[in-house]
């Protein structure tokens, strides 16, 4: 046996966690009144973005939601893994989606967070600048 610990076993991938807080969130937000308009947006190629829900709110508003998860506070909690550049992608992939509608709604960019069970939803937590 060797000097580190073995570690325990695992049958939820990253991407059934990132799925499972999805969902989590995708039903929160409707609880609240939002629809769901589509889910996990990429731009073509590579280097671009992706945008986990876009969501139109009761009055019109097309809400693109960056959904975060953390099991524990540790490192900031899930707020602090939305950052600058992380921003930058997600606004570049809402300019993306927003070219192809024909209006272009009036729109904001929310978090919803997920730590150790709790939700937290952080509505226009950021802007696109200029």
């Amino acid at each position: 046996m060797g000097p580190f610990p073995a570690k325990p076993p695992t049958n939820r991938t990253t991407k059934r966690l990132g799925d499972a807080a999805e969902d989590e969130a995708l039903a929160y937000l409707q609880e609240h009144g939002l629809q769901l308009v589509q889910r996990n947006y990429r731009t073509p190629g590579r280097g671009g973005g992706e945008i986990d829900l876009i969501m139109r709110a009761p009055d019109g508003t097309c809400v693109f939601v960056e959904v975060r998860s953390r099991r524990s506070a540790d490192h900031g909690g899930a707020g602090a893994s939305v950052g600058y550049a992380k921003q930058r992608r997600i606004i570049f992939a809402a300019r993306h989606y927003l070219l192809g509608l024909r209006v272009v709604p009036p729109c904001r960019f929310d978090v919803v967070l997920l730590d150790a069970g709790q939700v937290e939803w952080l509505q226009a937590a950021f802007d696109a600048g200029g």
